[in-house]
């Protein structure tokens, strides 16, 4: 998620442009066997550590499809290539997957900047693009019938996940840590609207560049105007990194972060210094040693055809291509990128986790949206919330 706030202007701009281009989509990538389907993700970047999860867990679902005969006759060959968390890279990426793979849809790729830098290039050739790990608003932005999202808007993400936290710990100076682009202004507007609510404001802010790791000085920036609470817009490696700045100068305050940084890697990274930490959650993450039969079953199958065991994001990489799977089938044995469109948005997709069930009939965007906050007991997110509704 690395592009800065003008640079997401910019494409959304564009978007717009695109808008007439992208009524009417082109089918390509499938023949009388196959359906060719591209993504690209951060292998060789900051947040490579994570990308294993994303693959292995949309293989593993087109695999099953595969292993039972496929869809209306056709298998599911899957090309994913390296974005390196920048925008320019994406680009290329999804050219590649377009212009020369002629896949039928950009799945699943990673990255706000990444996504929107290389959605441009979908919408463009008029390839339907689904299911982005970015933030959901740019991408509905030109109306591209084409276009499906996912995750959680995170501006009501955040306006949920913090004003609990201010009502539970009585905070009065909130401040914010924040990656320098859209995904951080989103969260930082989210957080000024919690605290408008309650007639507060953000007491401190600091930022960071993608790709830094020394977060020392924005750390000292905060403590020195002595905030209560501080809420962090930081993915992976820059959860682990601001939490242990924090632990590491021995300053005692609550720490929340946003939907990226709330996953079992950063637990098992940062190890003891993740305690206590609070993260807004999206989706449930389940432990293979008290997860309910059929996810322990699940997680036992994920091992033994990748060894190494599943976290949350591998299971909502399956989970997503499991309803991709439920549109393609729905669109029937005559399909075209139009029809599967008109179909996905009337199916109704619950998964094998025990997410709520929801559908694409709302502007191409998942719904109802739903998150919850969760803090870290004992080196487990454990959920300390109800569920938190958009209206």
């Amino acid at each position: 998620m690395g592009i800065r706030v003008a640079a997401a202007s910019a494409a959304i701009a564009s978007f717009i442009a695109l808008g007439a281009a992208a009524q009417g989509l082109k089918t390509q990538g499938v023949s009388a066997t196959e359906i060719v389907v591209g993504s690209h993700l951060d292998l060789s970047g900051p947040v490579a550590a994570g990308m294993p999860q994303l693959r292995n867990g949309m293989q593993m679902r087109f695999d099953e499809a595969n292993d039972a005969g496929g869809i209306n006759g056709r298998k599911f060959r899957l090309i994913v290539e390296d974005n390196a968390y920048a925008p320019a890279t994406a680009v290329r990426a999804v050219q590649k997957l377009v212009e020369r793979d002629q896949v039928f849809a950009v799945f699943q790729p990673f990255g706000t900047g990444t996504g929107v830098a290389g959605y441009q290039a979908a919408a463009g050739a008029k390839v339907p693009h689904l299911f982005p790990w970015a933030v959901s608003q740019p991408f509905h932005a030109d109306k591209n019938p084409g276009s499906f999202t996912y995750v959680v808007d995170y501006v009501f993400a955040a306006e949920a996940g913090v004003g609990h936290m201010v009502d539970q710990l009585k905070s009065t100076k909130v401040g914010i840590l924040y990656q320098a682009d859209a995904f951080g202004e989103m969260v930082k507007a989210g957080t000024a609207k919690a605290l408008k609510a309650r007639n507060l404001e953000i007491a401190a802010e600091a930022s960071y560049r993608p790709g830094d790791i020394d977060f020392s000085a924005q750390v000292q920036r905060l403590r020195q105007a002595q905030v209560d609470l501080v809420v962090l817009a930081t993915i992976i490696r820059e959860t682990i990194g601001a939490v242990g700045e924090i632990k590491k100068i021995g300053w005692n305050v609550p720490v929340l972060t946003h939907v990226p940084g709330r996953t079992v890697i950063v637990t098992a990274l940062g190890k003891e210094a993740m305690e206590g930490l609070y993260g807004i959650g999206q989706w449930n993450i389940h432990y293979a040693d008290n997860a309910p039969a059929p996810i322990q079953e699940w997680t036992a199958k994920f091992r033994a055809k990748f060894n190494t065991a599943p976290d949350e994001n591998a299971m909502v990489a399956y989970s997503l291509t499991d309803w991709f799977l439920k549109g393609v089938s729905a669109a029937g044995r005559d399909l075209t990128a139009d029809g599967f469109a008109t179909a996905f948005r009337k199916v109704k997709h619950r998964d094998m986790f025990g997410n709520p069930e929801q559908s694409l009939d709302d502007g191409n965007h998942a719904k109802p949206e739903t998150v919850f906050v969760e803090q870290v007991k004992a080196g487990r997110w454990t959920r300390v919330s109800g569920p938190l509704v958009a209206k």
